[in-house]
């Protein structure tokens, strides 16, 4: 037992939470949605992400930041939607760089409208995100309008940086990777939009530009890794009708996760050179008997179960700096809802 044990309750708790927030924002991301034409081929396929259940994360972080510091739900809520459609934009364009097939349990975009028109969508909602964010910042000072867009333009670039290193390892097969590599992009790609951004920007707010926004990056970024790794390991471990996506899809695109990158260190011999030569490979010369092959191999080299302890260990240091973070926060449900995040993230991949 840790002190990342907890019970049901806390799942049903959180879970509670997450669906709320997210049926608020879809309905004002959907509302956000230009009308007029072409519906069929640009506002119709910009309406469906939107429309489709997602955990919510971000829109949850950002508001419950931001009223733990004190501000109100109508100076949050247009952030909190301007993070959700960027979050939405990038997802088509990540499942058309992947050659995903699934999101959120139905086609993707480009699957059903093809390559062309799900990319006109990713940009409009990347505008779209952009004029809310615009809006919002209208009922703030100056200072607080121009930080919070500061920060949101930051977080775009380093998500596009590490969206860029990703691709860059598979293109030129880059196999000499540890763990701190692995950190270093999803610090990158994953924690600054998904976490770090949300709940620093909330604490701007809030806080009216007094909160410790480093604190914010460091559990930001120990609390996003170990949500990306639990993805990570979901995408191996779970079912595609709870999962959403393609199961074993990171390991058919090649994506270099803690658990692949794991193999690839330890295995050796004939194991060593069937990784390799799956490296090499592109996503359909990957068959499927080669990627359950891997994945078997995860299992044989104890990848799987490092993965697992890797992200425990991080997430344990999470805990430690939300109280640093959040030492000037205001007791109470929100205050209580992100504390809980820790564990909840554990819990769901027990």
């Amino acid at each position: 037992m840790t002190s990342l044990d907890h019970g049901p309750d806390l799942l049903t708790a959180v879970e509670s939470r997450l669906r709320e927030v997210g049926k608020v924002v879809r309905r004002a991301m959907l509302d956000a949605m230009p009308d007029g034409e072409p519906v069929q081929w640009l506002y119709g396929p910009m309406r469906e992400y939107p429309g489709r259940p997602g955990k919510a994360l971000r829109p949850a972080l950002c508001l419950s930041a931001g009223r733990a510091f004190g501000g109100s739900q109508q100076d949050l809520i247009g952030i909190a939607v301007a993070i959700e459609l960027l979050h939405n934009a990038f997802l088509v364009h990540d499942d058309i760089a992947d050659g995903s097939e699934m999101r959120r349990g139905r086609p993707t975009l480009a699957a059903r409208h093809g390559v062309a028109a799900a990319l006109n969508a990713g940009d409009g909602l990347a505008i779209v995100a952009s004029q809310v964010l615009r809006r919002a910042t209208r009922r703030f000072d100056r200072d607080i309008a121009d930080q919070v867009m500061e920060e949101f333009d930051i977080m775009a670039m380093r998500t596009l940086e590490g969206q860029a290193t990703e691709i860059g390892w598979q293109l030129d097969c880059v196999e000499d990777l540890q763990p701190a590599d692995y950190l270093e992009l999803i610090m990158h790609k994953t924690c600054w939009y998904t976490t770090v951004y949300p709940l620093r920007v909330g604490a701007i707010v809030g806080s009216g530009g007094t909160a410790d926004l480093a604190s914010m990056v460091r559990f930001g970024f120990h609390f996003g890794a170990a949500f990306q790794i639990r993805d990570d390991l979901l995408n191996l471990l779970g079912d595609e009708q709870t999962y959403g996506k393609e199961i074993l899809g990171d390991l058919y695109e090649g994506k270099r996760t803690l658990t692949l990158v794991h193999l690839m260190a330890t295995a050796h011999g004939a194991d060593r050179d069937l990784v390799a030569d799956y490296l090499r490979r592109s996503r359909a010369e990957r068959s499927a008997e080669l990627v359950r092959r891997i994945r078997s191999l995860m299992d044989d080299y104890g990848s799987i179960q490092f993965t697992s302890e890797y992200a425990e260990g991080i997430l344990l240091v999470a805990e430690e700096y939300f109280e640093q973070a959040f030492c000037d926060a205001t007791p109470g449900p929100d205050l209580d809802f992100l504390r809980s995040l820790v564990p909840y993230v554990w819990a769901r991949w027990r």
